[in-house]
């Protein structure tokens, strides 16, 4: 495995031949809500499948002791995360996706689902990127922190959810384009709840979808 890590760049790729364990993807309507036995991360964000690769194990630059042998062989996506200097906006892509998750704060006021000024232009560059990409199936996923209680939680972060899909779909132009909208309330924190800082992080908006050919 190799890391490289700035202060505003993480990149993390991992390549070894062999076989992927790919997650499925999670199709809905806008209307859709969180299945009722929780999965460990949310549906439709698990590792997506990439190309086998082949390796002769009787290859000699492989360089392997007397006796040795080849662990069982995977493949794991490529990851790359980036964000911005406040942190208002984190990039992730995988050989397959890309998520954008924008913070709360930047789109809505304090326990509201109504955009301030500045979240139309925001979500109007992310629609323009899928329209670039060509993709068809976008998945809006609203978080909370574990402040207040879970339920309250749970209707925010779908009602944001839900405003951030309104505002994508009066730019995005892509036919025949279907939307899964879920509010997950406190659910697959990012951050520590134990700090502001981490609240902070938590409180996001996320969207997700696939890269095409031009990406």
């Amino acid at each position: 495995m190799t890391q490289l890590v700035g202060r505003h760049r993480i990149a993390a790729a991992v390549a070894v031949a062999g076989i992927v364990v790919s997650g499925a993807h999670i199709l809905g309507a806008t209307v859709a809500h969180a299945d009722d036995v929780k999965p460990s991360v949310p549906p439709g964000t698990e590792p997506s499948m990439a190309a086998a690769l082949p390796i002769d194990a009787n290859s000699p630059g492989l360089k392997l002791p007397q006796g040795g042998t080849l662990a069982p062989p995977k493949i794991l996506d490529l990851v790359e995360v980036v964000e911005d200097l406040g942190g208002e906006q984190r990039r992730q892509e995988t050989n397959q996706n890309v998520m954008m998750a924008l913070q709360s704060e930047v789109l809505f006021p304090e326990n509201s689902a109504v955009f301030n000024a500045q979240a139309a232009s925001r979500i109007q560059a992310i629609a323009q990127e899928i329209n670039t990409q060509k993709a068809t199936r976008i998945r809006v996923f609203g978080f909370t922190d574990d402040q207040g209680s879970y339920e309250h939680g749970k209707e925010l972060s779908k009602q944001r959810a839900d405003a951030v899909q309104a505002e994508l779909a009066k730019t995005v132009t892509s036919p025949g384009v279907t939307y899964d909208v879920r509010g997950y309330s406190e659910d697959y924190p990012i951050a520590d709840n134990g700090t502001e800082e981490g609240r902070k992080k938590n409180r996001r908006v996320e969207i997700t979808f696939p890269r095409g050919a031009s990406g």
